[in-house]
Formats: C-alpha cells, sequence, structure tokens
C-alpha cells in the first residue's frame, strides 16, 4: 500500500518479483521508525525489486526518500543483476538494531501510509526539504485520523451522508488548513447543495491539570501564545493546564505523563480520565483528551520549565483550588480547557481526597 501511495498507481500493474543482495544489512533507525541499510561484509538480506519504472515515477520515490537524506545508488544483487537502492547519507542515522518488518507494520504501517498521502499531494509543488522539515507534524496528523476512529462520542447524533467533492490543502507546516467543497445530508432527508468551508488542520493533545489532593491545591503553566496574539488579545501570556501533542505511536496517557515532566518536573501517581472533546467542531480538528494528575505539588518546585529544543519557556504556578475556582468563576480562566477541568474537579474532588 505504501508503494502504491508514493508512485500513485497499483501494485498490481507493476513488474515486482523477490530478491536478494550479498554483504549488506538492513537496520532500524534510532531516530524514527524506518530502515537503513549498509555495507555489512558476509551479511545477505532480501527484498523486492521493481522494474520498468518510469522517470516520474522514480522521482516520486525520489522526492518521498530525499528529504530524510536517501540517496538512489546503484548495487549487483546475487542474481549478477544491477539495481538502484536508496542509501542514506553517511552519518545521517543511527543505526539501531535489526530491522523487523512485522512488527513495523503492526506498529507503523497505517500511520505511514496516511502520512505519505500528505506528503504525495505535495509532490511537484512542495521541496521535499519541506517535508522533513515538517514530517513529525505530517505523521501527527495521520496519528490523529486514526485516533478518530475510535472516539467514544456521537450517540443519537444523525449518521447522515456526506460527499466531499473537492479537498485542497493551500498551507501546511506545523499546522495545516484545508478548503473543502461538500454537500450533505440535511434532518430533512435531502442533500444540501455544494458548500465551501474550511477547516483549521491540527494534532490530538493531551490534557491535564496537576492536583494534589493532599493539600487541596493544583498547578498550572503560563507561556506566551500566539492564538491572543493573533486575536489581537493585550493578555498574551496566558494560565493554563499543562498539555502537549500526543506523539505518533503515544497514548494521551503517555502524552499527559511526558508533558507534566517535560513542562513542570512533575510525576503523577494517577492519572484521571475528564473527557475527551473538540476544541471546536465548527471549525477545528482539534480534540483534546482530558486528565486530572495526581501528585504531590512541594512547595519548592521549579517554576520555570520547558523543552529547549522546542524554545519552550514555561512557568509554574501552585494554588490552592479554591483560588482557581474563583478564578473560573469571575471568568479569569480564558483557556476552555482550563475551565471544564476546573469545574470537573469541583465535581470529583471530594471523591479524589478521600481516595488518601
Amino acid at each position: 500500500q505504501l508503494l502504491e501511495i508514493v508512485l500513485g498507481r497499483s501494485v498490481a500493474t507493476l513488474n515486482i518479483s523477490d530478491v536478494s543482495l550479498s554483504n549488506y544489512i538492513v537496520m532500524a533507525v534510532a531516530e524514527g521508525p524506518f530502515p537503513m541499510i549498509s555495507a555489512s561484509p558476509g551479511s545477505y538480506v532480501t527484498g523486492t525489486i521493481v522494474r520498468g519504472l518510469s522517470e516520474h515515477e522514480i522521482a516520486r520515490l525520489t522526492y518521498y526518500e530525499a528529504g530524510f537524506d536517501y540517496d538512489l545508488l546503484p548495487v549487483k544483487l546475487v542474481n549478477g543483476e544491477e539495481a538502484k537502492i536508496y542509501f542514506p547519507t553517511t552519518g545521517a542515522w543511527t543505526p539501531d538494531g535489526p530491522w523487523d518488518l512485522s512488527d513495523w507494520m503492526f506498529k507503523w504501517g497505517q500511520i505511514t501510509c496516511l502520512a505519505a498521502s500528505e506528503v504525495m499531494d505535495g509532490f511537484g509543488t512542495i521541496p521535499s526539504s519541506h517535508v522533513a522539515q515538517w514530517f513529525g507534524r505530517i505523521r501527527a496528523r495521520a496519528a490523529s485520523t486514526i485516533n478518530a476512529q475510535s472516539s467514544k462520542h456521537g450517540t443519537g447524533t444523525l449518521n447522515g451522508r456526506f460527499e466531499i467533492l473537492e479537498r485542497c490543502r493551500p498551507y501546511s507546516k506545523f499546522f495545516a488548513v484545508d478548503d473543502i467543497k461538500l454537500c450533505h445530508e440535511t434532518f430533512s432527508g435531502d442533500m444540501t447543495p455544494p458548500l465551501q468551508r474550511a477547516v483549521f488542520v491540527a494534532s490530538d493533545a493531551a490534557v491535564v491539570l496537576p492536583y494534589d489532593p493532599i493539600e487541596d491545591r493544583v498547578l498550572l503553566v503560563e507561556q506566551i501564545r500566539i492564538g491572543p496574539i493573533g486575536r489581537k488579545d493585550p493578555v498574551v501570556w496566558q494560565m493554563e493546564p499543562v498539555a502537549g501533542v500526543i506523539d505518533p505511536g503515544e497514548t494521551a496517557e503517555e502524552a499527559a505523563h511526558r508533558e507534566a515532566f517535560e513542562e513542570a518536573g512533575l510525576h503523577f501517581n494517577q492519572l484521571e480520565s475528564a473527557g475527551e472533546c473538540y476544541a471546536s467542531p465548527g471549525s477545528s480538528t482539534d480534540f483534546f483528551y482530558l486528565f486530572v494528575g495526581l501528585c504531590h505539588l512541594p512547595e519548592n518546585l521549579s517554576n520555570i520549565g520547558g523543552c529547549d529544543y522546542e524554545n519552550e519557556d514555561i512557568r509554574s504556578h501552585i494554588m490552592a483550588y479554591s483560588d482557581l475556582l474563583a478564578m473560573a468563576e469571575a471568568s479569569e480562566t480564558a483557556s476552555a480547557p482550563l475551565t471544564l477541568l476546573t469545574y470537573w474537579l469541583a465535581h470529583h474532588r471530594e471523591r479524589l481526597r478521600r481516595l488518601l
């Protein structure tokens, strides 16, 4: 399926056969879920050869591989035939044990195919260097598509027809924007005329409010936010729960634990699920998995955190839960997840304190 996506045609139409290559080895890569091939005297690998590709199809393959520092180089197969293989640029990647195709297909196959579809949509218009720069976000969007298939909401809503007539992506970096023309079934059973819509395409995120049930206090993080800047809000440093994008291959719970440590140096004893929801389903794919994280919040907790490689500059604030509730009731919690988690905790607080 991945080869079909990259080449742009069915595998059934290709001239494919199994071949072998001596004095090489295929290894996993420490930096990501993909393989690399390198010289290894005495080793032996098997693979698939594709014959008769057009220059356009080879260009599509090269576009997909080149952004990750792979070059197409000639080799001689065991049967004496010459072939070309995409080799990593020297020093580009770190070998990390034997490559296991079956394991990769189980863990990464679906995500990789979805990500490849977005990558190849840019063939001929978007440089491969751009793809490499933003591939982590492309893969995260693919993972969000998979997550969407197991959402818990929807009971009692119309399971109606809709048709995407046109879809294009004029912008794609950390986030993406899609222009969509569609028609859909109405509650009367008719179909609408074509409708022009746009959607902000983001990645799923874990949002967690750290709570100390012994001391009855919470932790909020403060950082500059682009949303208020874009809205021309004078308050651009915002108070929020701990939050972050769920990395591909990571569960929402794992992301909540990771982000709490990265942003505030916290370790949770227990995570309480507080729901899952769209931020604004009329305009964005932003989808949040909400938690309250039970932990000890020490008085001397370092109040500056964040990941250097993400250029994060985050200040932590520890406060009594009663103070947070007062902020929410005074409309001073401008983050929707923070407001929701504040009132969720109001409902569950006594139960959580009885767990001690």
